[in-house]
């Protein structure tokens, strides 16, 4: 949505980040499960780290560069507006893609997904079965920090698996819509599973909330 402030040279038009002029600042949403919850697979200590610093370092530092970019754009300073860029990509995208994250994995998670999901997962990937080691094998690969992604790609009307580099958005980097993301970064699991990333990734199929993932996969249907 465009919004309008007024200067000294008239109103202006601007929509690079929605109404910042007026906008609320961004917020560290809620688990929707306790640290806890997804012991033994995730432990509470991890998760606790993982939401209350890390994931609030991103909002904090978020909220810190659209305040800056909001000056430079009164100033029309594009200077500065293009030198915010990489803040912005890095602590909204962590903000986004861990907001996604705490949703997509559940206490009563595990198992595999019903209805219409399952059924373009059979389509698009052979079986649940040949999806899950796709989706593992990309996310153990990502080379250093990152995320793997099982996305819907809106144009072609099929799933796709992908990886992203350190905290770049799926949707703002490929295009595709995210429906799970698995966060390979270290501070995600290197307190229970050191250095062996696919010890978490084998345990973390067990708390996937599909439920969560059909009813995104549905709704960016519509």
């Amino acid at each position: 949505s465009f919004c309008f402030f007024s200067s000294r040279s008239g109103a202006k038009l601007i929509a690079p980040l929605g109404c910042l002029v007026s906008r609320q600042k961004h917020t560290l949403p809620d688990l929707p499960y306790d640290y806890g919850a997804l012991e033994p697979h995730i432990n509470a200590e991890i998760m606790q780290l993982h939401h209350s610093k890390h994931h609030a370092t991103y909002v904090n530092n978020l909220n810190v560069a659209e305040e800056k970019y909001k000056e430079a754009l009164a100033k029309g300073d594009v200077t500065a507006q293009v030198s915010l860029q990489p803040a912005l990509k890095f602590n909204g995208g962590g903000h986004i893609n861990h907001t996604i994250f705490w949703t997509n994995l559940s206490p009563n998670g595990g198992g595999e997904p019903k209805g219409e999901l399952m059924e373009a997962i059979k389509r698009d990937f052979g079986s649940f079965a040949n999806f899950k080691e796709k989706l593992t094998a990309v996310s153990v690969g990502v080379q250093g920090s990152g995320w793997g992604w099982l996305g819907y790609n809106k144009e072609q009307g099929r799933l796709q698996i992908a990886a992203c580099a350190n905290q770049d958005p799926l949707q703002g980097t490929t295009g595709l819509i995210p429906l799970l993301g698995i966060d390979v970064w270290e501070h995600a699991y290197y307190l229970q599973y050191k250095n062996v990333r696919p010890d978490y990734l084998k345990a973390i199929w067990n708390v996937i909330n599909w439920e969560n993932v059909s009813s995104r996969y549905a709704a960016c249907k519509k």
